[in-house]
């Protein structure tokens, strides 16, 4: 059970340049290898989850029951997520994927077993579902952050695309040979093919030698709560990620009802069996495995806004369609135009949050997307499996269609991808600190002050400029700011900021991107004679 966003692959140094070729990620062994060994690996896992939605139909058709199904998928990762993605930042992420796949393997093989035994109620399935989920949840993070060691910089965005094209090339695939497969041999069978092929992933993880190219590490790990209140408060501070945040709660909570309802669509409102749930899927998979090719041409014409809305648009049509299905011929090509806008959105919404994030935090970043995005999921699915079972399968869908609608213009607003234009590799520019001896790394607070001396015709621009810096102080660690005004004095000015401890400030070293350079520059320049003056100060024991 994989889902991997390849931007991790082996040796990454010395690129060429030519990010413009979409196939230029496969020149690097370690990226290859994981692609193939991942996308076989999300076939199996595809092929399990179209058996265990069409397995639920057979056990309890109440539609709030089999919604629950992708309820028992999303909720583990909005729940684990964000401490996955502290895990993710602090320990090794190779070998935190490889235990948690070699557990996958022994607990999907072992449910396989309860399916043939026929042991299986629909408590079972859902505990399993959750189990299952939680793994991928606690993974998640991991395989989206070590992209970066797979591929330089310059080939990110083609690696990101490939990777969408394998995930949906899996999902085109799996669900159809899951109902190939349960009609020949039966429910049990795609979850041990799901077991074997996750074997291929642990075994490429193993092969796979990763060269560290993340930020210095000359500073003890961070501890895991701090970690991931660090994570929660640069997330509160980067205004691209909160964008995209909101973004992608606004799209999800709409776009899960065909998700969630689509095993029930299959079977009562069209009326086949699970050979045509899987070709549903299939067909998912394959509208999004064409748009993706078109994602690069389309982003570049109308940017990444236009898209997102353009999918949404898809996607509302895609729900009407559902709700109006009665022949295979009309939910095939909902499931056709469901794929190709969800790619459009999931994919654009992705690459905002990635270029949101510097290095030191991608992976709390990114779980917390991920929270975000799998909450909305496990809401929208609970809401649409109870619309459902009040009213009617086409009434759940149409009225998720409105919902859809309305959401465009509500979240025009904020936009995406902002992040792009800014260079947040660490700048280390800043000058180490002076003390008179060695401080302990716990000893805390610790209290910065930075004195200016500005004209006073320049106050307003200085003042609006270090408002701005101020969000950087807190995305880097510090949890209270402020400026002060000298009374006798006119310009002179006190900046003020907290951290933790002596290594947070050491590690807000470390974390001071290129860009927060730029703006700390900006304010300087307003600075009347010489540098500002910065003083530490320390909780006295």
């Amino acid at each position: 059970m994989t889902v991997i966003d390849p931007r991790s692959a082996g040796d990454a140094t010395a690129a060429p340049s030519d990010q413009g070729s979409s196939l230029s990620p496969f020149r690097y062994a370690a990226f290859s290898v994981l692609w193939v060994a991942t996308v076989v690996s999300n076939i199996g896992t595809w092929m399990q989850n179209a058996a265990a939605g069409w397995l639920m139909t057979s056990l309890d058709p109440d539609p709030f029951i089999v919604s629950l199904v992708q309820v028992a998928t999303s909720i583990p990762i909005f729940l684990f997520s964000l401490p996955a993605g502290a895990l993710a930042d602090i320990i090794d992420r190779r070998w935190l994927l490889i235990i948690v796949q070699t557990t996958v393997v022994f607990l999907v093989a072992g449910f396989g077993f309860l399916v043939w035994l026929g042991h299986v109620t629909p408590d079972v399935l859902l505990a399993f579902t959750f189990l299952a989920a939680m793994a991928a949840a606690l993974t998640a993070p991991a395989w989206q952050a070590v992209v970066p060691q797979l591929v330089p910089r310059q080939h990110l965005q083609p690696a990101v695309a490939l990777n969408s094209v394998g995930f949906n090339v899996s999902r085109a695939i799996g669900p159809a040979l899951a109902g190939i497969i349960i009609a020949a041999w039966g429910l049990a069978a795609p979850f041990w093919v799901n077991a074997l092929t996750t074997i291929g992933v642990v075994g490429g993880l193993i092969w796979w030698r990763p060269q560290e190219n993340d930020a210095i590490r000359d500073l003890p790990p961070e501890h895991f709560r701090r970690a991931i209140a660090a994570g929660l408060r640069h997330a509160r501070y980067n205004p691209h990620l909160r964008a995209t945040l909101i973004r992608a709660f606004g799209f999800f909570v709409f776009g899960s009802a065909y998700w969630a309802l689509l095993p029930l669509v299959a079977r009562d409102q069209v009326g086949g069996g699970p050979e045509l749930y899987g070709l549903l899927l299939g067909a998912i998979g394959a509208g999004a495995v064409g748009a993706a090719f078109a994602l690069p041409w389309l982003k570049n014409q109308f940017g990444a806004d236009y898209l997102v809305t353009a999918g949404t648009l898809g996607t509302v049509v895609a729900l009407a369609l559902f709700g109006l299905a009665r022949h295979p011929a009309a939910a095939l090509a909902a499931s056709l135009i469901a794929g190709a806008s969800w790619i459009a959105v999931l994919a654009t919404i992705n690459v905002s949050a990635q270029v949101a994030l510097p290095g030191w935090v991608r992976g709390r970043g990114l779980s917390i997307f991920g929270t975000v995005m799998f909450g909305a999921l496990t809401l929208g699915s609970a809401i649409w499996g109870k619309v459902a079972a009040l009213t009617s399968l086409p009434t759940a869908h149409l009225i998720a269609a409105l919902g859809g609608l309305a959401s465009i213009p509500l979240l025009r607003y904020w936009k995406l991808q902002t992040g792009a234009d800014f260079d947040l590799t660490p700048s280390m520019h800043w000058p180490a600190p002076v003390t008179d001896g060695s401080v302990q790394n716990d000893r805390g607070p610790v209290l910065i002050t930075v004195e200016y001396q500005i004209r006073p015709e320049h106050r307003a621009m200085f003042l609006d400029a270090l408002a701005k810096l101020a969000d950087e102080r807190r995305r880097d660690g510090a949890f209270e700011w402020g400026v002060f005004e000298e009374l006798r004095q006119d310009g002179r000015f006190v900046e003020t900021f907290m951290l933790d401890s002596w290594v947070e400030h050491l590690r807000q070293h470390e974390r001071v991107t290129r860009t927060d350079r730029e703006l700390q520059e900006l304010v300087n320049g307003f600075q009347a004679n010489g540098e500002p003056k910065v003083t530490h100060l320390i909780a006295a024991e």
